[in-house]
This record gives structure tokens, sequence and C-alpha cells, in this order.
């Protein structure tokens, strides 16, 4: 985030300019019924005082993410001159103060590992401090974001979300979940191009109970093995996208590692926060790896392939080992339509080779591979509707095993690949998934929608 810049074309019809802002303050005014007077007073959150049994809600500094003193210095020059008369506090200093401000910079401290203890410090005193005074009745929820090139390095594991999480469980709460809130465009420059989560992750917490037990590492992983899947079968059918699944599914290992007072390793050392984490995504990985097994040999011979070798070419011997340890041969890939084989080389074709005619219904040999490859090159080439009459067409079984298999090669482009590009579009079929569903349950004839979108 650079502050280059501070205005935009109030008349360009989009987001910030005179004419959606204005409908925006409309459609607030339009909705706003009040009941009781609201106030706003400007703390420091590590002693701020609030009513003792208040609902807690709040978005606090993002680790190392945003420096928001450094960005504000910029309207602070701006301001200064039209308003210190009227806040001579605030404006009588040469630039705004940053030494107080709650975020791991390591130039202000000396280095990271300072700053990391700055912020894990503040931030365990101010979410302690209002720990204390929240309700025990109603859940806290703690809205959080981190660079999305940490998940890249370390996955969910990170030290943004580690020393964050820390700070939450050193002041008393336990996490009993995390959701996604889309609260970010898709035309932001931080998405162009990327997989930027299109979500600020919200932490739910509760008082972690005082009786609380103490797991053992074996028995912690015993717990996460008969929960977690169905947590993240649950956020699956809720279409959370593959870039927001990871954070998602901390929820429920999360939920299970806060209950407790203490998971202690095999030495009796209280289990960190990031070893934690890195089972439980590790539990996800098993997960989401387990799911091939539902998948036909054609398609699992697919995921395999596209794990080694992406769509580049590699030796018939090793494809011919894939396949027969899936109790097919290479002819049968090639006669599925979703690999070439020659001169003692094998690839699986790129989505733009496969036959833009397909037709699930005269297909013989339908694949799970094929549906999903398809529905993502019509929905980009074509558009939502063309792609929900596809799903129709393609029934309900085989569109689900479709999203299974758009999760898994999301996860394999993202953690072994490291192919965002080809990522990208596993994560925009499923951002899409609900609409697609809903545009498809209301087709009726399926011949009809197919000769609208070739009439388009």
């Amino acid at each position: 985030m650079l502050w280059d810049f501070g205005e935009n074309n109030v008349f360009g019809d989009a987001a910030g300019d005179f004419r959606t802002s204005l409908g925006s303050i409309v459609k607030v005014i339009e909705r706003f019924y009040p009941y009781v007077d609201g106030f706003q007073i400007n703390h420091d959150a590590q002693t701020v005082h609030i009513h003792n049994g208040a609902v807690i809600s709040t978005d606090p500094p993002y680790y190392d993410n945003i420096g928001y003193a450094d960005l504000s210095d910029f309207f602070f020059g701006w301001m200064k001159g039209v308003l210190r008369a009227t806040y001579p506090d605030l404006f009588g200093v040469l630039a705004t103060p940053k030494a107080e401000e709650l975020v791991a910079t390591p130039c202000r401290h000396g280095g990271r590992e300072a700053a990391e203890s700055f912020f894990l410090s503040g931030m365990s005193t101010a979410i302690a401090n209002l720990a204390r005074q929240s309700s025990p009745h109603y859940p806290a929820t703690v809205y959080y974001a981190f660079k999305q090139s940490e998940i890249a390095e370390d996955g969910i594991s990170s030290a943004g979300w580690a020393t964050f999480l820390q700070a939450v469980l050193h002041a008393g709460y336990a996490v009993v979940g995390t959701w996604p809130i889309r609260t970010e465009l898709a035309n932001r420059m931080r998405s162009q191009g990327s997989n930027a989560l299109a979500s600020s992750v919200v932490l739910v917490c509760r008082k972690r109970d005082e009786n609380a037990e103490v797991m053992g590492r074996a028995e912690f992983i015993r717990v996460l093995k008969r929960e977690l899947p169905p947590a993240i079968a649950e956020l699956q059918a809720a279409n959370i996208a593959p870039a927001d699944m990871p954070q998602s599914a901390i929820g429920p290992g999360m939920g299970v590692f806060s209950r407790c007072k203490a998971v202690l390793e095999a030495d009796d050392r209280p289990m960190t926060v990031k070893t934690a984490l890195q089972l439980i995504n590790r539990e996800l990985d098993e997960y989401l790896g387990g799911v091939q097994g539902e998948f036909d040999p054609e398609t699992r011979f697919a995921v395999t392939w596209f794990e080694q070798h992406g769509t580049e070419a590699g030796d018939f011997g090793t494809a011919n080992s894939i396949a027969t340890a899936r109790g097919i041969s290479v002819e049968s890939v090639q006669h599925a339509g979703i690999a070439e084989a020659a001169a003692g080389r094998v690839r699986i074709l790129e989505r733009d080779e496969i036959d833009s005619g397909w037709d699930p219904s005269a297909d013989t040999h339908v694949t799970v591979w094929e549906c999903c490859q398809h529905l993502i090159r019509t929905l980009e080439h074509d558009g939502e509707h063309a792609a929900a009459v596809l799903l129709k067409q393609i029934g309900p079984v085989r569109a689900d095993a479709a999203k299974d298999l758009a999760y898994c090669l999301y996860d394999v482009c993202t953690n072994k690949r490291r192919d965002a590009a080809e990522a990208v579009s596993y994560n925009g079929l499923i951002a899409v998934w609900a609409e697609l569903t809903r545009q498809a349950a209301a087709i009726h004839d399926v011949r009809d929608d197919q000769q609208q979108v070739l009439d388009l």
C-alpha cells in the first residue's frame, strides 16, 4: 500500500467517486433505524474502560502488513493547515505519532524479533483488557488479515497468524470459529492478477473455561482427525473459496487447541501456536488429498501427473506406472480426452486444448477432470450463464465432484507447483459456485438455454 496519491476521478463512475459514494451514504440512511444514542471515544485499547458485559467486535492492526501511521502522514499535511485551529492538540506536531502504534515495524524497534515482541506484548494487553470487560454471554469477534505472501511461504503457520493468535489465547479467549467475511473489492489494485484474500478473517472468541483440562500432543492429533474433516466438509458446502479455506479451517482446529488449558508435547513443554497451526494445516492437506479417492481413475491419474509435471510432457514409462497403479492404462486417459501420448512422451492437455464443443450427455467416457476443466473454460470464455447451463448438463453428482477437484487442484497449485495463475482459475470457479448452482436450478430446458448461449 503506497500513499502516492489520495484522490481519484470524482466523475469516474467507480468506487470512491461522487455518485457512487453518495449512493452508498443514501443506502445507509434509508436502512438506519437507531433505537439508542451511540457515542465514540478515541482511546488506547490497552487501557480503555468499557461497560462490563459489552459485546466486543474489533478490527486491530495487522501485524506488519500496513503502516497506518506512516500512511496517514500524507493526509496529515493537508489537514493540518485547515484544522489546526479547531484541533490544536492533534495538529500541533510535525507528523503523526508512531511510537505507540501497535504494529510490528522492525525499523522502530531495532529488528524483527524486538518488533514482534512489542506487538505480542501490546496486543496481549489490549485483548486481555477487552476480554476482562466483555460479556460472557456473547462471543467476541476479531477481524484479521495478513500478507498473502506469508501464506505462500509458511502456510497458515505464518508469523503474523501465530503471533496474533498467541496474543488472543494469552488474553484468556478460546477461538471457536474463523470465518471469511467479504470485505475487499475484487477490483482493488492488490487483487489484480493474484490470489489475494477476497475477505478479512473474523475470529469468533469466547472466554476460556477456567476449568479447562490439559491435553497431550497425541490426543490433540486424534481429536483433530475426528473433528476437522466434517468441519472442512461444512466449509466446502458453504462454498468457501479455496484461497480462504486455510484460514477458515483454523477455526475448528484452534477450537480444539484453545479449549484446553494447554497441549503438552512429549517432553511436557506447552505446544506453541505455530506448531498447532502446522498440524492443522497438515490435516487439511490430508483431507484434500483423501478426497482424490472418490474420483474416477483417469482423474486420479491426471491429478498425480499434474502434481509432478503440470502440463509439461513426461516419460511414458512413468505415466504407465501411475496409470497401472490406478487400474487403468495410458490409453484409457487418452480415450477420456484429457491427455496425449506420442514418441514415448505423455502430457495432460491444457484447458484451451480440450474440445470446446464437448457435450457430457453424448460423451461415453466422462471424467471429473473434464467436468472441472470445461466448467472453468466455459466460465472464463462465455460467462456465468453458459457455465450454469453446463453445470446443469453435468448433473449434481459430477458437479459436486468437480467442485471437490477444484479445491484439490487449488491446493496443488499453491502448495506444490507454486502456480498462482492456474490457482486463480480454480479459486474463481468456487467463488461463483453458489451463483452457478442457483442459475442451474432455474434452468428447465437445457436445449433452450444452450441455444440462447449460441445466439449470444
